[in-house]
């Protein structure tokens, strides 16, 4: 059965705006200094990397990737083999090797400088609707919808009376643009605060509804906080699962004092050889490693 959109309450906007001034996190791509240094490139920075992966693990990540590369031109001067060995623990490796193709189209297409059309933005390698959207938005204030996995949750809770949103559509971009104001700076605070209610309050498995500043225009809740279902893709556990090992064999790739290393020296003693080996096939043909010879290394 379809879900039933409410009508949002006139003061669900306000109420929303309102909370996220008075208490939103204090973020390092929140400061006015880092748009001043970085613009446009840094919020790219760091919407890649928050990808799937919590604040905390981010921000020290972010702050020593812009020192290093405080622009796209001198990211796309580094070699693949630095932009991994940078990325460090961040997880989802292949993240990296999009930032950097994406560093070397902007200075390609663009002249160095982030695109503010989100067309040219969805163009660059490894970026999606969310991104796009949160560059133009939050880089040059631009007024559209910018739709996270928090923010798909207050839409599914306060609007439709859904626990959990539904798989992603165009519909949560339809629904987001229902909230948003006419003013370009407050659409961009009611994202932002839609994200923010929804990583701190509107949480998946615990929300704090009586915390929650729009509590009373929550149609979820005014239902009785019903089970509705969740239809959410499950992450496989991480421990003993190939995505560990192809951690591992990145670890040792990165710690290596030669760039390469003979392949049968490389974790000897992992539980599963088969599992191993498959970790390192995939990474090949993933560009995160490079195989030559009997040795592996970090790609070139």
């Amino acid at each position: 059965m379809p879900p039933t959109t409410s009508v949002p309450s006139p003061g669900l906007t306000p109420r929303l705006a309102e909370w996220y001034r008075a208490g939103a996190r204090d973020l390092p791509w929140r400061r006015p200094a880092f748009h001043e240094e970085f613009g446009a490139w840094g919020v790219l920075v760091s919407e890649f990397m928050l990808q799937q992966t919590p604040v905390t693990r981010v921000i020290p990540h972010l702050e020593a990737w812009l020192a290093r590369w405080p622009t796209p031109t001198a990211m796309s001067g580094a070699s693949p083999a630095e932009v991994v060995q940078q990325w460090a623990n961040l997880g989802y490796p292949r993240r990296a090797l999009w930032l950097h193709r994406a560093a070397v189209e902007v200075v390609a297409r663009h002249g160095g400088i982030v695109p503010r059309d989100v067309d040219a933005l969805l163009a660059l390698s490894g970026i999606g609707d969310y991104t796009a959207r949160a560059v133009a938005v939050f880089s040059y204030g631009d007024r559209h919808p910018v739709v996270d996995t928090n923010t798909r949750r207050v839409l599914a809770r306060a609007l439709e009376g859904r626990s959990q949103p539904a798989p992603p559509s165009r519909r949560d971009l339809s629904l987001m643009e229902s909230l948003l104001p006419t003013s370009h700076d407050e659409a961009a605070v009611i994202n932002a605060a839609a994200m923010e209610l929804g990583a701190t309050i509107c949480t998946a498995r615990a929300p704090r509804c009586e915390d929650c500043p729009i509590a009373v225009d929550c149609a979820w809740l005014a239902a009785g906080r019903p089970d509705t279902g969740d239809t959410r893709r499950r992450q496989a556990t991480y421990e003993g699962s190939d995505r560990q090992a192809r951690g591992a064999v990145l670890r040792a790739l990165r710690s290596a004092t030669d760039a390469a290393v003979p392949l049968e020296l490389l974790l000897p003693d992992w539980p599963d050889a088969i599992q191993r080996d498959r970790a390192i096939d995939s990474l090949i043909a993933d560009g995160l490693a490079e195989a030559q010879d009997g040795m592996l290394s970090l790609p070139r």
